[in-house]
Order: C-alpha cells, then structure tokens, then sequence
C-alpha cells in the first residue's frame, strides 16, 4: 500500500501513524515499538470487546509490511462533543458506565493474531514509580541550574516513594492506563475506546484520576466532583476513604508524569504542541496538594524548585 496516497489523520503521542484508507477502514502504520503499537494495541481491542466493550476491530494485518488495517471509528471523539456541550454530566454518567465495565474485566491472557499469547502486566509499585521518574529525567533538566539536578532529584524521587508507599487499595483491576475523553470515539451512538495498548491491572483509582484530571479538558470542581461521587456510588463495596487517599496520589503523581512525557515528546520527538498542556497539568496538582496534608513535603519542595513563573510557561 503507497501511504503517500491516502490521508494521514492526526496521531497521537506514540510511534504509530494513522492514515484513512477508501475502504472504511484506518491504517496503523508503526516502524518503531511495532509488537506494542501493533500487536499488543490489537490484542487489547480484542479483550475489550469480547468483555462487553467496544473498540476497533482488526480487518487485515500486515505486520511484515508494519501497518494492521482496523475498523473505522469516524473524527467524532467525546473530547470535541463535550468540547461544545454545556450540559457534561449526562455524557459522563456513560463514561463512568463504561469504566465499571472495563473494571470488570479478568482477562489476563490475549491470543494475539501472531498466534501467540500476550499476558497483561501488573501495574507494581516499581513501575508506577519508575514512570514517575520521567518528570526528573527530562522535566528537570529543562528548567533547573545543572548544580540544582542531582539534589532535587534525590529529595524528589525519595517524596514520590514514600507516597506510593501510601496507597491503600491492594486489590487489582483491568485498568486502561490513558482513560480520557481524547481516547473515546462515539460511533453509532456507542463510546468506543483506542488507544488501549498499555492496558495493565493496577489500582481502581487509576483510570478515574486519569478521566477527571485530564490535561486535555478543563473542567470545573463542580463536575470533578460529581464524576468522583458518581463513581463512589456505583462502587459502594469500595473503602471511601483509602479510595480517596489513592485516587489523590494516582492523580498528582500521573500529572507530574505527564510533564514529563510532554517536555520528552517536544525534546526527543519534535512534538512541541504537547507543551501547551504543562501550565494546566501544574494547575491540576497544585489543587490536589493545596491544604492536603498528604502532599506537605511534596508541595513545599515542588515551591523549592519550581516557580510560578516556570509553572506557567508553555515551553522552556
């Protein structure tokens, strides 16, 4: 197939490249991370719908020519919809449906079309912790003095440690790992997930914090609440309060993450209009860590080294 000769839509942070064929369908082209973005992205859309869910079907698969050909989802993503839309909450409440489905899932080996099994990861602590680790290994260097690294660094990393420590909730679920509105298509009046490749079974309180403290949508405190309240209440077995405190760490730590993956997405993939998102993802964070005593060592040492005036900047 010549790509040159079919549209190219717009991508998303990983390796893969979508273009739209004259078939009905989307071509997913990846030279780089091809088992992840190919065969691991298929496997995970096929544990999704057979549990109840929907995401794009595979039609044909080429992986020695590094492209799979899938099901057509169309442009129309529940991130542009609540864009315009006023009233969100109705939305939401089918989101957070689809969240108590996803949560459901126990699948935790996929035959893939490679004919061999993909086994889901666990979400340890090590690795949320090594992920954490993006915001000082590329974030860090980017806007403190080369004298200041090595000790932020060590004083930061040891803060990231001692809250994962803190989390309450031992018991595992299907979590998506990039649950928001920017990864949902609504197609024949159904939300579709993509973008589900790095799917692992972790903590309950993941994907929520993923969903309410998206960096892509501003929303108000009204609605992060209501959608936290509407999640309590489909999930009354849950411990409210070890709920809480997880879901508040998950959410700090993943934003302070996502800083660090956007300056690694402008710095290593030339992908500079990720960094329009950072002041948002500094807001979202000092709300959760404002007048919470969780995060006391954590936010008189982000006031240490990062302030405003670097909190605000798009790009440094």
């Amino acid at each position: 197939m010549n790509l040159n000769k079919i549209k190219l839509l717009a991508g998303d942070a990983s390796f893969r490249k979508f273009y739209r064929s004259s078939k009905n369908s989307i071509i997913v082209f990846a030279n780089k991370n091809k088992y992840s973005n190919l065969v691991v992205y298929d496997a995970i859309n096929k544990c999704l719908n057979k549990n109840k869910l929907k995401a794009p079907k595979l039609k044909k698969e080429f992986y020695n020519k590094n492209y799979i050909e899938i099901e057509d989802l169309g442009n129309n993503s529940l991130y542009k919809i609540l864009k315009k839309k006023k009233n969100k909450f109705k939305i939401y409440k089918n989101i957070i449906k689809t969240l108590k489905l996803i949560q459901k899932i126990n699948s935790k080996s996929i035959k893939t079309f490679k004919k061999k099994n993909y086994i889901i990861p666990d979400y340890t602590k090590i690795k949320l912790l090594n992920e954490s680790r993006l915001f000082l290994d590329w974030y860090l260097p980017r806007v403190l003095k080369k004298s200041k690294i090595r000790k932020a660094k060590k004083q930061i990393e040891n803060i990231f440690d001692n809250l994962y420590k803190q989390l309450k909730l031992n018991k595992k679920v299907f979590v998506h790992r990039d649950f928001h509105v920017s990864n949902m298509m609504f197609y024949k009046k159904k939300i579709y997930l993509i973008d589900s490749q790095d799917a692992v079974y972790g903590n309950i309180a993941y994907d929520l914090a993923s969903l309410i403290d998206d960096v892509r949508l501003k929303t108000s405190k009204k609605i992060k609440d209501k959608i936290f309240k509407m999640h309590i209440k489909l999930n009354s077995s849950i411990d409210q309060k070890k709920f809480k405190n997880d879901f508040e760490i998950l959410s700090v730590l993943r934003n302070l993450k996502i800083i660090g993956i956007f300056t690694r997405l402008a710095i290593r993939d030339k992908k500079k209009q990720y960094t329009k998102l950072i002041p948002y993802a500094w807001k979202m964070i000092e709300q959760r860590i404002s007048n919470n005593l969780l995060f006391g060592d954590l936010e008189k040492i982000l006031n240490k080294y990062f302030s405003k005036k670097i909190r605000v900047k798009k790009w440094i």
